[in-house]
């Protein structure tokens, strides 16, 4: 199979995305199929311009415009209406700050995410992976988002907060569960004001938002006046320093705090219930996975020496991420007056872009819609704007590896112990969120004879 690449394209087509309405736009057809809506967009143009309400917007579909877009964030910055919806919970975190504020911010985080420190941060994983597993029993039903959601909290908690003793015990996960939601709502319906009606799910965010500063506000106080470096990563945002010798600020370490918990605990946890319902509709797949775990971990907890002799797990990751990439769409802001596709774009102008979009191309993949972890066999890199799951340029999440590692850990874990077989009777569909996350589904655990 060839490497997906960009078509040779010696010009970009502009359109109109068909079968606006009026004063709601296209708000409706994205409220009802946001997923197919957005990824048919692709057949009317390269570069389409579609409306939400008052809110107008273009969304990019070529890979190649939408490397342009990424590895210029001076021009096409982080923002939009969108965006300013997460900064109500992000505030000014490494996800959500604009370029100007990102590479300081870049520079000081880093040393936290590298490669030195993922066998510290695995050791962690594979610690809390084999304890939220330890109580299942043979012939349980389990809601599958919601106990991978338990266990990536409890991972990022610990990787988090490695001094608290019960880290994965902290009431992160009530919280950043509903903190979630509220994003999620804000994002997909980003009308004025909606936001600020007094409804049960406004409410519930607020508190959440609430009680989750104060928890990051006691640990941050309990860290600074213990003054030890745990080697997690609090005591790397609180050790950080940028060229001038100035740290983070309490609000500043509270902001990358629930950047990484949003990220680590969303991101895994929905491509981990992705990879099951995936593994299930493909048994040749799994059979080949469970050979593969078989062989190298016979029933013992996945570590991280293990990773290298674990390809096939790790396609399987990476093909759930294509199928199913969790931050599937994105937006930004036109800094100055510029050109793209041909067309004009005034300052204030917001693009959007989709990973799911790209990703369902079948001139970059063939058949798209399959799942076959083997086509990654001969992808060894991908062409710039053809696979974004972590996006790409200066703005490419900070933590791929950590979040890979631990994918692919859990996964390895999980399948060697156990088959989940999904409940039969209603296919599993995303979720109409912000993220690529299924809706609830359940499946019933059998532990495996190897």
């Amino acid at each position: 199979m060839p490497l997906p690449h960009t078509p040779t394209a010696p010009h970009f087509t502009t359109a109109d995305a068909p079968g606006a309405l009026p004063l709601l736009g296209h708000t409706l057809a994205f409220l009802r199929r946001p997923y197919a809506f957005v990824a048919g967009l692709a057949a009317h143009g390269d570069l389409v311009r579609l409306r939400l309400g008052p809110l107008e917007a273009y969304v990019v579909c070529h890979p190649e415009l939408v490397r342009t877009l990424l590895t210029d964030d001076r021009t096409f910055d982080k923002g939009g209406v969108i965006l300013d919806k997460a900064r109500e919970v992000m505030g000014q975190g490494l996800a959500t700050c604009p370029a100007a504020a990102h590479r300081r911010q870049r520079r000081m985080l880093q040393p936290a995410f590298q490669r030195g420190r993922l066998p510290g941060y695995a050791a962690l994983m594979s610690e809390e992976i084999d304890a939220t597993t330890a109580p299942w029993s043979e012939g349980d039903v389990i809601d599958v988002p919601a106990a991978m959601y338990r266990l990536t909290t409890a991972v990022t908690a610990r990787c988090l907060f490695a001094a608290h003793e019960r880290a994965g015990e902290l009431p992160v996960h009530r919280c950043m569960d509903e903190i979630s939601r509220g994003v999620a709502r804000r994002m997909m319906l980003p009308l004025p004001g909606v936001d600020r009606l007094p409804t049960p799910g406004n409410l519930r965010f607020r508190h959440a938002r609430r009680d989750m500063t104060e928890v990051t506000r006691r640990l941050i106080a309990d860290y600074r006046a213990d003054g030890t470096d745990h080697h997690d990563l609090l005591s790397m945002l609180l050790g950080a320093l940028d060229e001038n010798g100035r740290g983070l600020t309490d609000p500043e370490i509270h902001d990358q705090v629930v950047t990484f918990l949003l990220a680590g605990m969303e991101t895994t946890a929905a491509t981990l219930s992705w990879a099951w319902t995936l593994l299930a509709a493909n048994p040749a797949v799994r059979e080949r996975l469970h050979s593969e775990l078989d062989t190298v971990l016979d029933g013992r907890r996945a570590r991280h020496e293990d990773l290298p002799h674990l390809p096939l797990t790790a396609r399987v990751v990476s093909e759930t991420l294509r199928l199913y990439p969790v931050a599937w769409l994105l937006s930004r802001t036109v800094t100055t007056g510029t050109e793209l596709a041909g067309r004009h774009l005034p300052a204030g102008t917001t693009l959007l872009f989709s990973p799911h979009l790209l990703h369902r191309r079948a001139d970059l993949y063939p058949c798209p819609d399959r799942f076959d972890p083997d086509r990654w066999l001969t992808i060894t890199r991908p062409a710039p704007g053809t696979y974004l799951p972590f996006g790409l340029g200066a703005r490419r999440c900070i933590g791929d590896a950590f979040g890979t590692a631990e994918a692919c850990l859990a996964l390895a874990t999980i399948a060697s112990r156990w088959t989940l077989t999904p409940t039969p009777g209603r296919p599993v569909r995303p979720a109409r969120r912000a993220s690529m996350t299924p809706r609830p589904f359940t499946a019933t655990l059998a532990r495996r004879v190897r």
